[in-house]
This record gives structure tokens, C-alpha cells and sequence, in this order.
């Protein structure tokens, strides 16, 4: 098996591509290795300088510390995924692990709808989520996960993107803020 980088804008983040379906339950992060019993998953984060991982449908971000080097991490975390692969595993996630936002008014369910639509598949490419978590006076705020947690160009991406569509689009909205 060939386990294939990509950069991300976060040089903090690497994107890790197996060829194979990562998670059969859409995208999911975890920080914490207590919070998961992936074999795979608390490898990685076991490893020294490693902060967080992002799971996307066919790709696992990782994110690292500054002080931590890529030299130092890569060949560990490609080792660790293709010994779970060769066990004959089929995907890392296959269980729904993600909340869902329950009774979501009509103006929640649009900018749900725009997130998904037009910006996740965009924010996914660069190893990344976002996630709609409230709406309330004009100001949506989201959570930015995986390799946009942290990333220098996450504000920018998401005043300059983000904000200017969904005020586009929903002139209800007046501002986007991660939390």
C-alpha cells in the first residue's frame, strides 16, 4: 500500500491519503487519544508532537506542534496506517460519532444547507471541517476543524469566504466567527 501526502495551508497539518475509505460516517476529529479506541488513532496520537487529528471520507489530517518537525512524525504515522490497513480493516470510523443539530429553524437549515453545499467540500480539499454550531443575532458562529484549526489562513478564509457567501446568499447573516 502507498500512503500518499498532501500540504495543507496549515504547516502545522498534513493530509495522509491511504487509497481507502478513512470514515464510513462522515468527517470526525479527535484531540484527545482517551476520547477513541481506534488502534490507529491513538497511535497516531501518541506520537510526540502530534495534537489532533481530522478524518475525512478518504484522508486523515494530522496536526502537530511548532516545535515538532514533519521529518520527525511522517514515516511514523504512514507506518501506523498501513499496518491497520494490512490487517484487513476496510475504514477507521464506522459508526455515526458525529452530534447532530437537532430543531434547527428555517434559517439554521439554509446556512446548514450552504455549509455542507458550497464550503465543506472546499474546506475538505485542504484536509479541514467546518461545523455550523449557532445562529443568533445576525452572527454565525462555526467550529473549523482538522488542518483549519489553527491554520494562519483560516481568518481570512473565513471572512473574505465563508462570510461573504452567507451573507450572499442569507441576508439575515452579518458575520461569521469560529468558536
Amino acid at each position: 500500500m502507498f500512503v500518499q501526502t498532501e500540504v495543507t495551508p496549515n504547516p502545522n497539518s498534513l493530509k495522509f491519503l491511504p487509497g481507502k475509505k478513512v470514515s464510513n460516517s462522515g468527517p470526525y476529529e479527535i484531540i484527545n487519544k482517551d476520547d477513541i479506541q481506534n488502534v490507529l488513532v491513538r497511535n497516531i496520537l501518541s506520537i510526540n508532537g502530534v495534537e489532533g487529528i481530522f478524518l475525512g471520507e478518504d484522508f486523515i489530517s494530522v496536526n502537530k506542534n511548532d516545535i515538532t518537525k514533519w521529518d520527525d512524525v511522517k514515516h511514523i504515522v504512514i507506518s501506523f496506517i498501513n499496518d491497520f490497513y494490512s490487517e484487513g480493516k476496510e475504514f477507521v470510523i464506522d459508526e455515526s460519532l458525529d452530534e447532530q443539530n437537532p430543531n434547527l429553524n428555517e434559517i439554521e437549515q439554509r446556512i446548514v444547507k450552504i455549509l455542507d453545499q458550497k464550503i465543506r467540500p472546499a474546506v475538505a480539499r485542504d484536509g479541514g471541517d467546518i461545523k455550523f454550531k449557532e445562529f443568533k443575532d445576525g452572527v454565525v458562529k462555526v467550529q473549523l476543524q482538522g488542518s483549519c484549526s489553527g491554520c494562519p489562513s483560516s481568518t481570512m478564509t473565513l471572512k473574505q469566504g465563508v462570510q461573504n457567501l452567507l451573507c450572499h446568499y442569507l441576508p439575515e447573516v452579518k458575520e461569521v466567527v469560529a468558536i
